[in-house]
């Protein structure tokens, strides 16, 4: 029995999840992307993995490249959130990052920081998984950003 997309995005949407923003470097340029479907995967080695859609550019730059931060949002980061899934803009344009240890933009205020070296990659439908070792972290105290059923959420 085929599944309905529709309903397919419905059921999913009902698993709550923290709101990341993933960056990289490639040739000269930065680029970054939203992503929710971010998860930890194993602990020796640390690794983690999140998809990534085939058909963005963000796609060939985070497999070429072989680096990539995960920067997890905190609640007030919302505006960080929905600037990086607009795919239409100057996405680093007036947000302020640092370089960190793999010298890729690492986002001012992010909850959470993981910079990783690409492990390996594996197909998915039309994603492609990405797997990541990470090699360098930092985090502060603060409230993560929620996303569930469509929309942004706040710990209660």
């Amino acid at each position: 029995m085929p599944i309905d997309d529709a309903r397919f995005r419905q059921v999913l949407g009902r698993f709550a999840s923290g709101v990341t923003v993933i960056t990289t470097e490639y040739q000269g340029l930065l680029y970054g992307m939203t992503v929710s479907s971010f998860s930890s995967l194993s602990l020796d080695p640390p690794l983690i993995l999140f998809c990534v859609d085939n058909r963005l550019t963000t796609h060939t730059a985070l497999i070429s490249a072989g680096k990539f931060v995960v920067n997890i949002l905190a609640q007030s980061q919302e505006h960080l959130s929905r600037r990086f899934a607009n795919r239409d803009i100057d996405k680093f344009h007036g947000v302020a990052y640092q370089m960190g240890a793999l010298q890729l933009p690492v986002l001012d205020g992010a909850l959470a920081v993981i910079e990783c070296q690409l492990h390996s990659t594996a197909p998915g439908g039309d994603h492609t998984i990405i797997i990541g070792e990470v090699v360098e972290m930092h985090l502060r105290d603060g409230v993560p950003l929620l996303y569930y059923r469509g929309g942004y959420h706040e710990l209660k």
